[in-house]
Formats: C-alpha cells, structure tokens, sequence
C-alpha cells in the first residue's frame, strides 16, 4: 500500500516557496513573480529507499495566522488542510529579516496550536535565495543553530533558481518523517542527517 505525506509549505509573500515546489517536481524555473493568491496542491509521487510515497504539497498564500482550531481551518479556504499536515516547510528570504520573523510566529503558532502533536509534526525551515548570500541579513550559522538548536527544527538553505539542494528538503523532511514511527526524538539531527541515509527520487 502506498503511503501518503501531506506537507504544508508556508512562507511570507515572495519568498519563492512556489519556484521551490516547482523546481522540485518540474525541474522549472520562472525569474517572473507571480504571487500565490489561492491555496494550491501538487501530488507528485517519490521512491525512498525503494519504496514508494505520494505527496499532498500545499502551498499555501501568506496566511496572517496558523489556524488555531478547525473552524478557523474552513472558514479561511487558503487554511484547508494546513492543521492536519504530517510536516512543514517554512521558507524564508535570506535576504529579508521580517520574512524570517513571520517564519518564526508561525512555528510558534504551529506548536501552542497543535498541542502535543507539534513535538511529533517534522518542521523544516528553509532559507531561500541562496545565490543572493552576499545580500543576505545575518550568518548562515546564526539561524542555523537558533532553529535547530532552540527550535528543535531541520535546517536547510537552497537556491530554486539553481536547483541547488532543492531536491535535498524534500529528501531531508520525508526521511524524517518515515522515521518517526522508529523513533520520536532528536528531530535536528535526524533531518540533517537524512542525506547520507536515504535515496530519493521524483517520479
């Protein structure tokens, strides 16, 4: 039986959450912005380590909130479905702090709203625009051990314009996720370490 993953990929407006999706299952990258105004879902299927997984990828407009319980979820239709996802990615502009700081409350959001779940729920934050590193607005390794060191989240930063470890989020937070019936503990370095253990690719 083949297992399905529902993930929720949040970010601020112009982030490049949309070009990272795309290039992950179309090997596609447009340089023209066009802002995510609706709740939008891509089922691409993957092999892990030979077995075989479909995808629900939400990408999901700039929410003002995490919906905080299920009625707010179905009164927003942007929301639908962000509060049951089995994990997050949540993108940010390396080049613009307050893309990282809506990163943050929502992460904050995420774990008082989905009560004992969200210790259990994999959590990757993804530093976007790579290639623009000179121009980003602090150290790469300042917002790597906040978020996983303090946070207790994966870390990863890519470039959707270069493909460059776009593949590797993906790898990353669904080889966390496979583990998590094994093991509940250690989320950081289960995530980074998923690289080396695993072997994915996009059907």
């Amino acid at each position: 039986m083949v297992e399905t993953f529902s993930i929720a990929v949040i970010g601020a407006p112009g982030v490049g959450k949309t070009s990272i999706i795309r290039q992950f299952i179309y090997n596609d990258f447009s340089e023209v912005y066009t802002p995510t105004r609706t709740r939008y879902v891509y089922r691409p299927s993957v092999i892990l380590n030979g077995s075989i997984y479909e995808l629900k990828i939400l990408d999901v407009p700039p929410i003002s909130s995490f919906p905080s319980n299920s009625n707010q979820e179905w009164m927003d239709l942007r929301c639908l479905g962000v509060r049951n996802a089995n994990a997050y990615i949540l993108v940010y502009d390396i080049c613009c702090v307050e893309s990282f700081e809506y990163v943050k409350m929502i992460r904050q959001q995420i774990v008082e709203h989905r009560g004992n779940s969200s210790s259990e729920v994999p959590i990757l934050v993804v530093g976007s625009k790579r290639d623009l590193q000179r121009q980003r607005f602090t150290p790469r390794r300042a917002v790597s051990v906040l978020v996983k060191r303090t946070w207790k989240c994966g870390y990863v930063e890519c470039s959707a314009k270069f493909n460059w470890h776009v593949l590797l989020l993906f790898k990353e937070l669904l080889g966390s996720s496979v583990s998590r019936g094994a093991r509940q503990n250690h989320t950081a370095i289960r995530l980074q370490g998923a690289l080396q253990r695993n072997r994915c690719s996009v059907m």
